[in-house]
Order: structure tokens, then sequence, then C-alpha cells
């Protein structure tokens, strides 16, 4: 039924009439479909023909439908052509998986256009080509969180036989100035592969103003318009702010953390994701006074025994953590400028009525992150989205509700939220829209890591959710601690480092596996 409706709004939305004949309510339905075997050799419905001209199943009609050749079909029916359109592709959102989506398409002969454009950060924060990863995210974390075990590392050495007089230290600006540049080469990298590719590049924001049509405005505010056949939305998220007064004039994110031109100091980091984990891990290891408030628990959604390890691991080696505690209202207040300047952060309780108050020369918010769909125009067109944070729907082809209309990467409703996943996702949707290709992304028991001083790479399901959709009774779980050789030398941290993998019975093969270990190199990640 799913997919009998799939072909209806497909013809819905290019307002072409049709006629359905429902073989399971006519009584010569087994005959018909006899006769039809003969004739296209299809066993499946629906079987669709386009003015005496057999297309095909689902796939093969929207297959014709992004080749033009349904169009053509439909056009000679009419005596006339159907509309023609400025591009076959244009994808809204710069980057992993769009590009990734725009440069694959372009390879398979179709005419592209990339729109990627970024609003400021309220402290005014902007970047170039290549969207999270490579500007705020992977790339620089990696990079900041490799500053921090080059220094675990020159502790380490005098162990190893290293002997050095001069006192050591870290020059904030210095590390963000390597950083930036090296960005900056990716960022001109991206706008060279694409005109090699010749996918047509606009630093604009896109906005849908009617069916297939869309409205590019740049930073002049100039506006010119554009249609294609078919759109690939991948605008990915933005970090979410508290709600709060001075949340937005006086607090940072991680948009602003990794080109911040001085030393952020003594730092509250609020919040218990990933990237509040990260962020605290690499700015104490670079020999900061850094202080977490979480408000329930950390790393929602992962293993929760390996999310304390690592929690735990921080907290030994200097991080302090503020448990069940939130920001209440009109709690950052400015005491005084500077870079960085200070300021005081009120807090309240989750389980109570007490108060806390303490003073920071830098608020990094990191709790939780929005998708950037609200804005472009989706209404206009119909596309579904989730309401509470802006993810859109999708079929497991990575089509939206508006058969035109497909959606890459992290604004994606019950996805993956990596990398290497947009950028597959991307690639593999091109080659079906215009290769011929069936082969769909696969977003299950794909390995991840989290760069916490105690690096935590897992694969499958966490033990939480074996045990949710096992049973407590059909899972077996082999543990481990372990000492790395790297650690033994300096005598750090024995017993610390753990792994286990979690085992359906019922099946007798791994469910999933979780390490954590922190060395210089990243964890193998694995799953078996």
């Amino acid at each position: 039924l799913l997919i009998f409706l799939q072909v209806q709004d497909l013809f819905h939305s290019l307002a072409v009439e049709y006629s359905v004949l429902e073989l399971d309510k006519t009584d010569e339905g087994p005959s018909i479909q006899e006769v039809l075997l003969q004739l296209t050799g299809q066993r499946t419905v629906p079987n669709v023909f386009v003015n005496g001209t057999h297309v095909g199943g689902c796939d093969q009609t929207f297959q014709a439908y992004h080749s033009g050749l349904l169009q053509k079909l439909l056009g000679d029916g009419k005596g006339e052509e159907m509309e023609s359109y400025d591009y076959d592709l244009i994808v809204i959102g710069g980057g992993s998986g769009g590009l990734a989506c725009s440069k694959e398409a372009a390879t398979l002969g179709k005419k592209v256009m990339v729109l990627d454009y970024v609003v400021p950060s309220p402290m005014g924060t902007t970047w170039g080509l290549g969207g999270t990863c490579v500007n705020v995210g992977c790339i620089p974390k990696k990079l900041m969180h490799q500053a921090a075990l080059l220094g675990q590392a020159l502790q380490d050495s005098r162990k190893f036989g290293w002997e050095y007089e001069e006192q050591v230290k870290h020059n904030w600006e210095s590390m963000v100035e390597a950083i930036q540049n090296y960005i900056g080469s990716l960022n001109w990298g991206y706008r060279v592969a694409l005109r090699e590719k010749t996918v047509t590049y606009l630093n604009a924001y896109g906005e849908f103003v009617g069916s297939h049509k869309i409205k590019a405005v740049n930073r002049k505010g100039q506006e010119t318009f554009h249609t294609a056949q078919t759109f690939v939305i991948a605008t990915g998220e933005r970090p979410r702010y508290l709600g709060i007064p001075g949340d937005k004039e006086y607090c940072i994110t991680s948009d602003d953390l990794f080109s911040l031109p001085y030393c952020p100091g003594k730092t509250l980091i609020v919040g218990a994701s990933y990237v509040a984990l990260e962020c605290a891990g690499f700015l104490a290891g670079l020999g900061l006074d850094v202080t977490v408030m979480v408000r329930s628990i950390l790393l929602r959604g992962f293993d929760q025994e390996m999310a304390e390890r690592a929690g735990a691991y921080m907290e030994t080696h200097g991080i302090k953590f503020i448990r069940k505690f939130v920001p209440i209202e009109a709690s950052v207040i400015k005491l005084e400028d500077g870079m960085p300047g200070k300021l005081k952060v009120i807090a309240q309780s989750t389980n109570g009525s007490e108060i806390i108050e303490g003073e920071y020369n830098t608020v990094l918010i990191a709790v939780g992150r929005d998708a950037c769909t609200r804005n472009i125009g989706l209404d206009k067109i119909g596309v579904k989205i989730n309401e509470k944070n802006g993810k859109i729907p999708v079929n497991d082809e990575e089509q939206t509700n508006v058969p035109y209309v497909y959606a890459v990467g992290d604004i994606l409703e019950g996805k993956l939220e990596l990398t290497p996943v947009a950028i597959q996702a991307g690639k593999l949707l091109a080659r079906r829209l215009f290769g011929g290709s069936s082969i769909k992304c696969d977003y299950i028991n794909v390995s991840t890591t989290v760069f916490t001083p105690l690096e935590y790479g897992c694969c499958g399901l966490s033990e939480e959710r074996a045990i949710e959709q096992l049973g407590q009774g059909n899972i077996e779980v082999y543990h481990n601690l372990f000492w790395p050789l790297e650690w033994t030398i300096p005598n750090r941290d024995n017993n610390t480092c753990y792994a286990k993998i979690i085992c359906n019975k019922l099946d007798n093969v791994f469910t999933t596996m979780e390490i954590t270990k922190a060395s210089g190199k990243d964890i193998g990640q694995s799953g078996c």
C-alpha cells in the first residue's frame, strides 16, 4: 500500500491525471494479472503504464522520473513537452552529505547546483564551505583533542627517557591559527572539487517558494530564482540554546569555540552531550579549569556504564562535575568585559530548590542541536517535519512525503548523525536517482567514537537497548579491564580501560562491542 501511495503522490506532484485499476477489487483480477505477466514479465504491483508504454513498478517509475523518461512519455501523450527545469538536481546545504550527493550526481552526467549559506551564530561566527564536520565539528574537535593528548604525552615522555629543562606551556592562539588555516585549505578544496565536477555553487540561502522552485538570497540580499526536477535537503543542525536571558548575549557554543581568538580561561560547560564532554576533555587537557553542569545523565543514548566510566575518568583527572543542576532564568550575568571577560552563572537543583552560583570566564552551551529546516520554505511545498526537533521523516530511500524532495544527513528523523554515514547516504542516493542503482544506505550497526579523554568506541546496541529489545535473560555480557602498553612505563591509570561485548544468547552471536581506551591513536571500532 505504501509503495502504491508513493507512485500516486508522484503523479499528483506532476499534476497528471491517472486511472487506477485495483486487481484485488475486481472479479477479473487474477486473469488480468496473468495477462499482465505475459505482457510485461512483472508479477508485482503497482504495474505502471504511461500512454501505452510499460514503465514498471515503483522503483522503475521513480528511475524513469529522475532520468526524464517519465516526463517525456507524459509530454508525448499530451502533444507537448512537460515543464523544463534549470537543473536536474539542486542540493540545499554544502556539508558532507550534500557535497557527496552533488558530486556523485554530476559524475553521472546531471546538471547540479549546490547552495550553502552559514547564518552567523549569535556571537557572529561564520565559516566556509564544507558543513559542520569540517568547520565546527569533527575536524577541529579531533585536532584540539590531539593537542590535549600531546600535553599528556609530554608528561609521560620523561619516564621514557626524554630530558628537557624549559617550562612547557600551551599557546591557544597558535593552535587556533594553525587549525583554522588547515580548515581554510579544506574549504578551498571543496570549492575546487565542485568546479572540477561542473557543479554550480552559490553562497546563498535557499528557500522553497513553490513546487520545484527555490529562491536564493546572497550576503548582499540579492535574490535569484532556480528550478530543478529533484531537490536534496542537507542543511544539517545548529546548537540549541537554553532559552534564558543572557545565553545568546554572553555564552558561546561549539560554533564559536574552535575559532575563538583568545583562550577561554576558566570554563563552565552546560550539558552532558558528546559535544559537551569532548570539549570539556580537551580544554582540561590544555590546562584550563573546567566544570561540566549536568541536568540528568551523561551521553544520553549511549551505553550508560561506558558513559559513567568515561565521566569518572574525567573527574579523576581534574574536571569538575555539577550534577542535577541547570541554569535558571536571568542566570548568566556579565561581571567584566574582556577576552575573556567574567560571567556569573546561577543554577538550581533539578531535585529541589537549592541554588548555587559560580564565576567563569567562558560559558559554553552544549545541550543538543536542532535541525535547520524551519525557515527554508518546506511548508510551502508540503514537506512534513517533526515539529518538536525539526527533523524530516523519510522512507528507506531518503525520500520525503513530497516525491521530488529527498533529505540526507543529520536532519533525518531517527537516523545516525555521523559524517561518514551522510557521505555514504548522499552518494548512494545520487546513484539511485541518476545511475539506475537500487542500493540503499544501511544505518544499522555503524561504529562511532566519542573523543573524551578516555576515548569511547562502540558498535551495535547499548546494554540498555539490548535488554529492552531482547530481554535481560537473553543477553550475556563479557567484559574486561585492561592496561594499554604505552601506559605501563609512566605507571598511568591501571585498571581503567574497559571493554565489553554484549551477546544475544538466542542467536549465539555478538550484539555489540563497547570499548573505552585512551591513547594517541584512534581506538579500534569493530562489531562482531
